[in-house]
């Protein structure tokens, strides 16, 4: 079946299952992935149809509804970030039982006029994938949104400090990767980040202190300062 822009989420789905591979989800598993809702088609694949299909923001909806892990992710990239409300990232944040759909799904929340409330409002949350949404906007924000000014990404590091003592996996792993984007975003968010850093790695606290020394270990190393030279300069 070839996938067109006027392919129908009935379509989309049936050609869906055609691409699972039973090895693919069992290699899922060793990733920490949850694969009782996944058909087992790699990310790449998935974004290959998401360009076939192209942007339909209703079909979107349909292809969440379904529940299948492979559908939400393309319904994300296919979706229209502007039209896309706050209250539909809460209603699907609140489906959110897997670390790669969080992450997957989290650069469109970043693309909406909301990434800022929702952001704050989903580390509020004490759910573990909600909680981890945030941190991972907060990592899609600092990559994607280049016009936004550093001000604004170092006053998330209070944030961070925050949620450092969270020992979940699935949230610690996400606060310590926006610690480590943010010290690499630019030459003027790099020492703030690092001290938090420093900071954190003397703590007290078994997760904070993993956080902590995780994340200045990425930040002092001699390759993380050359190429924030290098963009520094560009």
């Amino acid at each position: 079946m070839e996938l067109t822009p006027a392919s129908t989420a009935a379509e989309i789905i049936a050609h869906l299952r055609t691409l699972g591979s039973e090895e693919n989800r069992r290699g899922m598993l060793r990733y920490g992935i949850r694969i009782d809702r996944a058909l087992g088609i790699p990310h790449g694949v998935q974004r290959d149809i998401a360009k076939k299909i192209k942007r339909n923001h209703e079909r979107a909806f349909e292809l969440w509804a379904t529940g299948i892990m492979e559908a939400q992710f393309i319904a994300s990239v296919t979706a229209d970030p502007k039209r896309f409300t706050a209250d539909n990232a809460r209603a699907w944040a609140a489906e959110f039982d897997s670390w790669d759909i969080v992450d997957g799904v989290s650069d469109l929340f970043v693309d909406t006029d909301h990434w800022r409330e929702l952001i704050d409002e989903f580390a509020a949350d004490e759910r573990e994938f909600v909680r981890r949404t945030a941190f991972a906007m907060l990592c899609w924000a600092t990559v994607h949104r280049k016009k936004e000014p550093d001000l604004t990404f170092a006053g998330y590091l209070q944030l961070i400090e925050k949620h450092s003592d969270d020992s979940r996996n699935f949230v610690k792993k996400a606060v310590n990767w926006a610690l480590r984007t943010i010290g690499k975003r630019s030459m003027a968010l790099h020492a703030p980040a690092l001290a938090l850093a420093e900071k954190l790695a003397a703590s007290t606290n078994r997760t904070a202190r993993w956080i902590g020394r995780d994340a200045a270990r990425e930040l002092s190393n001699p390759k993380t300062l050359e190429r924030l030279a290098k963009k520094s300069m560009s």
